[in-house]
């Protein structure tokens, strides 16, 4: 179970990790140019929710098609992937995940179909229909029930924090926050449940810990630590430069793949969480507005008064204990995805036995 867990892990990893440089890249426009940016640009800014929406997901969709069946595979996972990005109003990484290797496979199931039965001289032009045809096909079922699948399990979890916020079970909330980050729900969660919430409190008493929840940046620092401090490869060595766009840029999806490469390592970010969330709890810390990116400049703009020590403790602790946590992991865990230098090539073939 735990070595298929670990294939299952570099295969999701896989398709993110040689698409990092797309996320730097929307992570720098993000920072830079939104309104709430170092340098806001209107004409910059439109760059980003279309790379978001459209670009990430759809490399990440060819690049699991990629993996199962080569560049077939990858056009038709792209295909597909439109479909969810259509379907839906959050960005579809965790739908690109799903289909792009769906994709890959129906496509080296229908070419070991027809392989042999193909007429001499009609190759192209069969080779190209059949990814039309198909294409078609999946990208309407993309859009119809994959979609709203996916936003169904947004609200779902959102449902979950809910009730653990009325019950008083505030700290327990990182339990459910962690896993859904990584799984690209985190703008769904946070601006569909938490800051609605959060705005409510914060008219009662000036602030709100809803507004901490999902934006602490201190456990994704702490994991991008234990990786700078205890990893190997290539996680180790883009490590600085994912702490810099995460803490200062608040952009939290640098990080995902990181736990996307190691599962196991969503305890360090839990225990972070956890950790934050209970000091939150206890010195009553709030926020007057949700940080707009989730960096530790936004969280200094939005800190009331006689809040800031309560506010930055709190994501010095799930730094720490994220950290900590995960350099445990890793020292006894290791991660296996980049442990011994593979190239881009290497990852893009998958794991042997899914492929």
């Amino acid at each position: 179970m735990r070595e298929r867990l670990q294939q299952f892990g570099g295969f999701m990893a896989g398709m993110i990790i040689p698409n990092i440089g797309a996320f730097i890249a929307w992570g720098l426009i993000t920072a830079i140019f939104i309104p709430t940016g170092w340098l806001p640009n209107e004409t910059f800014s439109e760059l980003v929710g279309p790379m978001i929406l459209n670009l990430l997901p759809i490399l990440i969709g060819y690049t699991g098609g990629k993996m199962i069946h080569g560049h077939r595979g990858g056009v038709l996972g792209a295909i597909m992937t439109m479909g969810v990005v259509v379907g839906a109003d959050i960005p579809m990484f965790l739908g690109a995940m799903i289909v792009g290797p769906l994709a890959g496979w129906i496509m080296m199931k229908v070419d070991e179909a027809v392989e042999d039965r193909i007429p001499v001289g009609f190759e192209m032009l069969v080779n190209n229909f059949s990814i039309g045809i198909i294409g078609t096909v999946l990208a309407m079922i993309a859009l119809i029930a994959i979609g709203p699948v996916v936003e169904a399990i947004s609200n779902f979890l959102g449902g979950i924090v809910d009730v653990m916020i009325n019950a008083r079970l505030l700290p327990l909330a990182a339990i459910i926050i962690e896993p859904a980050k990584v799984l690209f729900l985190n703008n769904a969660l946070n601006h569909g449940v938490l800051a609605p919430l959060g705005v409510a409190a914060a008219e009662e008493s000036g602030r709100a810990i809803h507004f901490l929840l999902e934006t602490n940046p201190g456990p994704g620092l702490g994991l991008l630590i234990a990786y700078y401090v205890a990893g190997k490869g290539m996680m180790k060595q883009s490590a600085p430069g994912a702490m810099i766009i995460h803490f200062l840029g608040g952009i939290h999806e640098i990080y995902f793949p990181y736990v996307l490469a190691h599962p196991i390592m969503i305890l360090a970010t839990i225990a972070g969480g956890f950790a934050a969330d209970l000091w939150f709890t206890i010195s009553g810390a709030g926020l007057v507005a949700t940080p707009s990116p989730g960096s530790i400049l936004a969280y200094i703009a939005v800190t009331p008064p006689g809040q800031f020590f309560a506010v930055m403790t709190g994501v010095a602790i799930g730094t720490v204990v994220s950290a900590a946590v995960g350099i445990g992991i890793l020292r006894f865990r290791p991660v296996t995805v980049g442990e011994e230098e593979e190239s881009e090539e290497e990852i893009m073939e998958g794991v042997p036995g899914l492929t």
